[in-house]
């Protein structure tokens, strides 16, 4: 497979092998990522994480810490990605009932959601999307994972890049 000089496609040279791309001369700039995704669920399971009365303990304290710690670890998992300094990490969790607005484009009634939001920060030569998408991931496995007993059929859906900012090719906020 040959790839063309003018392929978006960064991570294969000219011969289509894929490498790690050098990011040397790139200059190092304050770059944000913010990704989101959401966990569907029985409303009788969103009310017992956010009692917290799980079987397993307080089901966002520890999702938050994995998905912080997913994050930093994201070179680890994705062979092309280069090992970042961070220096920010935030998860958030909102709570969306059968009333959101989510379960109502469901229309699914017995539907009910908890979203997760994952801003990542660097300053450096390459931007933190895959740590923010990464960050989300593992946040809402670990609520499946947590919950599992309660509720095998949790479904993880909606994971995006929202937003982000820095570097050479500037903003991009998803519409």
């Amino acid at each position: 497979m040959t790839i063309s000089a003018s392929s978006p496609l960064t991570h294969f040279d000219a011969q289509g092998q894929a490498h790690m791309v050098d990011i040397a001369a790139k200059p190092a700039t304050h770059r944000i990522a913010v990704a989101q995704g959401r966990i569907a669920m029985q409303p009788a399971t969103l009310a017992l994480i956010l009692a917290g009365h799980a079987k397993k303990g307080d089901v966002l304290g520890i999702a938050r810490v994995a998905g912080i710690m997913a994050a930093k670890k994201t070179s680890d998992l994705i062979p092309l990605c280069h090992p970042l300094a961070l220096t920010r990490v935030a998860i958030e969790f909102i709570a969306e009932d059968t009333d959101s607005a989510y379960a109502r484009d469901l229309n699914d009634a017995e539907s009910a959601s908890m979203r997760c939001t994952a801003t990542v920060e660097t300053v450096g030569p390459t931007g933190v999307e895959m740590e923010a998408l990464t960050a989300v991931n593992i946040a809402l496995l670990t609520i499946y994972d947590m919950c599992k007993a309660a509720d095998r059929g949790m479904t993880i859906t909606d994971v995006k890049v929202l937003e982000k900012h820095g570097g050479k090719s500037g903003s991009f906020v998803s519409g």
